[in-house]
């Protein structure tokens, strides 16, 4: 039986860089194919989604990720070929070991020693595989999730395979992700020589108490499960490039992080309140990047919890931080989620690597998870 390792080995010498999946589904394709999965491939603007399934009853454990890496980098900074799986020091270093290769690799290892043990353990298997999770994510995951949802296929558990653990393997499960709101704001004011200000209107000026008021405001307070949400300014532009001249219009990008306790309706409205209180002439274009998810501590939780102590000796933490991931998408068809993987510290980096140590306790750990909801019930 192909280990984990040498699976992960296969998929980084594919130079997936999104959305180019290039041979990394047909591979898992072929390892699962002799096991009795069937395939539904969806393909569109260059990008290869992948959905495999064994089994037609409940319950569905559905493992999801994504073949997609981001771009290198300087290629001279890397110690060794970004897509040449190189083992040095006790670590596999090549792009896409942390982001998410490893993880779909013991997807596999670990169904494959499912079903070898319990050919016949109740239940289906199911894996979601995207090739534009890195990209805009506009083709990807949420065109399985649709054409799902169109004909009432839902996923009683997903495990996402994003590398969720900080210090060591196991130490955090993601239970849910907060949401992303991206708000685009043009100020019009109107433009004049800095000589001369009363012939003008300078909409930097008239944004700027604004700004202030709402970086000042609380929002919520969060909850048991979820930090408060939090509003960032990420860009301001404004101005001709001449020292002399009052600009006229100052555009200003911002975003909100938000938690269940909040809506995209609810905060948007608060935010226009502050910009019409303040007399502001301006245009707001809003995009929401995806709503909070949760899964509240149920069987799931309880069951890859229990399987990352029993392979690890790790309690793992329960957490929502960080930004958002394809989970958004497939909350919509699944009732619990949960997202976990191998340690994050080198994700998106030059010369990202996973410990080869930790390659086949994720395995086990998937294993494990299968096992206690499929057959410890």
């Amino acid at each position: 039986m192909t280990t984990t390792l040498d699976l992960v080995k296969q998929l980084i010498l594919e130079p997936s860089v999104t959305p180019n999946d290039h041979r990394c589904q047909c591979i898992l394709r072929e390892h699962l194919a002799p096991l009795g999965f069937a395939f539904e491939l969806i393909r569109g603007n260059g990008v290869d989604n992948l959905w495999a399934r064994r089994g037609i009853t409940e319950p569905l454990i559905a493992f999801a990720g994504h073949t997609d890496v981001v771009p290198t980098g300087p290629l001279d900074q890397w110690l060794s070929d970004p897509f040449q799986p190189t083992v040095r020091d006790g670590k596999l270093y090549g792009r896409g070991a942390a982001d998410m290769k490893t993880s779909i690799a013991a997807f596999v290892s670990a169904t494959k020693q499912f079903l070898t043990k319990y050919p016949d353990a109740p239940g289906s298997i199911g894996l979601l595989i995207t090739s534009d999770e890195e990209g805009p994510a506009t083709d990807g995951t949420v065109k399985v999730v649709e054409a799902l949802k169109a004909r009432n296929e839902r996923v009683n558990y997903c495990i996402v395979g994003e590398p969720t653990s900080v210090d060591r393997l196991g130490d955090t499960i993601k239970n849910g992700r907060r949401g992303s709101l991206t708000g685009k704001l043009i100020v019009k004011g109107l433009q004049g020589h800095v000589a001369y200000p009363h012939l003008a209107k300078n909409p930097i000026h008239l944004v700027a108490p604004a700004l202030a008021q709402l970086a000042a405001i609380t929002w919520d307070n969060g909850n048991e499960y979820f930090p408060p949400t939090t509003w960032q300014t990420s860009n301001i532009h404004a101005g001709t490039g001449a020292t002399n001249v009052i600009p006229g219009q100052v555009e200003v990008t911002f975003n909100f992080r938000f938690a269940t306790v909040n809506t995209p309706e609810s905060l948007q409205a608060r935010l226009e309140t502050v910009l019409h209180n303040h007399g502001l002439d301006y245009e707001l274009t809003w995009e929401l990047g995806g709503k909070p998810f949760l899964t509240p501590r149920g069987e799931l939780v309880k069951a890859i919890s229990a399987a990352i102590h029993g392979a690890t000796g790790v309690q793992a933490e329960i957490s929502t931080s960080g930004g958002t991931s394809d989970g958004r998408f497939i909350k919509d068809i699944s009732d619990q989620l949960v997202e976990f993987g191998p340690i994050n510290a080198s994700i998106h980096k030059i010369n990202e690597h996973v410990n080869i140590a930790d390659i086949e306790p994720l395995t086990e750990i998937y294993f494990r998870t299968l096992e206690n909801l499929l057959v410890k019930q």
